[in-house]
């Protein structure tokens, strides 16, 4: 029965998908071709309209079929009207939609880093670009050897890209592990958190330095399960029990705000270390849950 309701809330989400990422797509033609930068705003605001209606259908749909999977612990006072930086731990594919589902309409439209070779994923590729999601391009230590001119280049693309939520209210998201944790991950890590692994500022630092001023509360969000996290095929079937989500809203330092994360040795110490203690904070909160 569990994989019948999984093939019908695949089904759901490729034709949600294929609907509304094609009229997403009509506007995103519109907005690359026009040339005034008040009505690419504007555009901007409708393609965020139509990705939070995508959301919406695939949030009902998940509760129709396989009813409520999330609760939902201490959400604080949140709004539309703001910039916020979403830092989240990561165990699992499930984590994204759980936290789309629990935050869509009550705070901006979550962005969130994505490599750049994902670009070329059929619909959802051209979907993210539209959207302004800041796409990443790192390069190796090797390649950097080989071509030293490029040192730096991948981070400036990013600030670019994060330039552009100035514009209007915008969420960022950053699982700043870098990875999902598992705990033959964080062994050989020798991660002195039991349930993360450890931090990176690369992506915070980012966001912080080309957001000036606007970019002041952090949500600390908190992704636990009850059991085991699950797969991308068991959440689509609901064979997994309940997630449990926490919300901490946090002020982020004016120390913080307007650095260069390229350049400023000093910053990215205080960085590091003001994310280190966040994620000694969230360890915390999933070792309460989980013990």
């Amino acid at each position: 029965m569990k994989q019948l309701k999984g093939v019908v809330t695949s089904i759901i989400l490729m034709v949600n998908t294929v609907i509304l990422v094609s009229l997403l797509l009509l506007f995103a033609l519109l907005k690359l071709i026009l040339p005034f930068k008040t009505l690419r705003v504007g555009l901007s605001k409708i393609l965020v309209w139509i990705a939070e209606t995508w959301i919406q259908i695939n949030s009902k749909g998940y509760r129709l079929i396989h009813g409520n999977k999330i609760a939902i612990k201490d959400l604080p006072e949140l709004s539309k009207d703001q910039w916020y930086l979403v830092v989240a731990n990561h165990q699992s594919i499930a984590d994204i939609p759980i936290i789309q589902t629990v935050f869509n309409k009550k705070i901006p439209f979550l962005k969130f880093f994505i490599k750049q070779e994902l670009i070329w994923v059929p619909f959802l590729g051209l979907a993210w670009w539209a959207l302004d999601f800041p796409f990443m391009k790192r390069y190796s230590k090797e390649f950097l050897a080989r071509n030293p001119h490029l040192k730096g280049k991948d981070m400036q693309q990013t600030q670019k890209s994060c330039a552009k939520f100035k514009n209007f209210p915008t969420s960022v998201i950053n699982f700043i592990e870098g990875t999902r944790f598992t705990a033959n991950k964080q062994q050989k890590q020798s991660s002195p958190f039991q349930y993360l692994l450890k931090p990176k500022a690369g992506g915070i630092g980012v966001v912080l330095g080309s957001m000036g001023n606007q970019m002041q509360q952090l949500l600390l969000i908190t992704v636990a399960y009850k059991k085991q996290a699950p797969s991308n095929w068991q959440y689509l079937c609901g064979a997994f029990d309940e997630a449990v989500v926490n919300c901490e809203k946090i002020v982020i330092p004016n120390t913080l705000l307007n650095k260069n994360y390229q350049t400023d040795e000093n910053f990215k110490a205080e960085l590091f270390k003001w994310s280190e203690n966040l994620w000694y904070k969230q360890d915390k909160k999933l070792r309460d849950f989980y013990e």
